[in-house]
């Protein structure tokens, strides 16, 4: 027999053999994905018997530092009578809301093992504590989806409900130092010689991107009217315009690096016209029309927007020398 029979013999053998396992093993992973799913969706079931309760005055007597803490917050609410006319019963008032029924812990003398702690959970167990009151507000309406969650970056990690350095948010550090702790090589491009102001306080990471998470890509936020959060602050540049720069459609990170940049307006090239000829470089009927022959790149056509004056959009001019 021919060597070429004897391997295409055999391939197909391998084959026969492999698509058993390959059939079997694909279920699998698809089942690993859903109860990865499954678990980031905890809820935490508060049990409803008020004979399992036994109040936040039982709870001070022995943790009276976490008390005193405790009462300085937003959370102390949940001790009030009336505050919480949505949730009714002991399940959600004071420490019980977050750490379960605290009888069994009274009674085993103080057992750890009695009652809900923080340490050693996960962060989807932890946050499911947190969600089971503030999941349904506009703000962490999508934590459970965020890609914050879903990186095993809980509540707790960026919270401290009793030992708070910032009494808005409960946050455990000042913003944006709390941000740089994971995004260091944001921090870096917050230094470079332009840059949005968020290290001098003027600007917040959260006023761009939610850390619960949204439906944007870099959890993003939008405008009211569902635009790009860029135009929160620079509406002039939104439009609508009669001519529009077709750059806007992919977005300003197409010639801006929002966080910052060795170029002024923070531009991601240090040459306006290297920056423009990146996509005018093309025939028309390909992309965005190339730069006229004349335009022959010496010193005169070196800046744009010198004549492109209006670059973000215009309703007088076809090719932006107009507003």
């Amino acid at each position: 027999m021919f060597p070429w029979r004897l391997r295409t013999i055999f391939r197909i053998v391998a084959a026969v053999i492999m698509l058993p396992c390959l059939l079997y093993a694909a279920p699998t992973e698809k089942s690993d994905k859903s109860n990865k799913q499954s678990d980031l969706r905890k809820k935490y079931e508060r049990p409803t018997d008020p004979a399992l309760y036994v109040g936040p005055e039982t709870c001070a007597g022995c943790h009276d530092e976490l008390a005193k803490n405790f009462e300085s917050t937003a959370h102390f609410a949940t001790t009030m009578e009336g505050k919480l006319e949505a949730h009714k019963g002991p399940e959600w008032h004071g420490c019980e809301a977050c750490h379960g029924p605290g009888k069994a812990h009274v009674d085993g003398g103080g057992d750890v093992s009695k009652i809900f702690t923080f340490k050693d959970v996960s962060p989807e167990e932890a946050s499911a504590r947190c969600l089971g009151c503030h999941q349904y507000t506009e703000e962490h309406g999508n934590y459970e989806r965020s890609v914050h969650l879903m990186n095993g970056v809980g509540c707790i990690d960026c919270h401290s409900p009793h030992h708070a350095k910032e009494s808005e948010f409960l946050l455990k550090t000042k913003a944006p130092e709390l941000c740089y702790g994971c995004h260091g090589d944001i921090r870096a491009q917050f230094a470079r010689p332009f840059h949005h102001r968020v290290n001098e306080g003027l600007v917040q990471c959260n006023d761009c991107h939610s850390p619960h998470g949204t439906f944007q890509a870099k959890q993003l936020r939008t405008n009211a009217s569902g635009d790009a959060v860029c135009f929160k602050c620079h509406s002039e540049k939104q439009g609508p315009y009669v001519y529009q720069h077709e750059a806007l459609i992919e977005g300003c990170t197409v010639c801006h690096s929002p966080h910052g940049s060795t170029n002024p307006r923070m531009l991601v090239q240090n040459q306006v016209n290297l920056l423009c000829i990146s996509c005018h470089s093309v025939p028309a009927e390909t992309g965005p029309p190339a730069t006229p022959t004349f335009h022959n790149q010496s010193q005169k056509y070196q800046s744009c927007t010198f004549c492109h004056v209006a670059i973000h959009g215009s309703n007088s001019s076809a090719v932006f020398f107009t507003p």
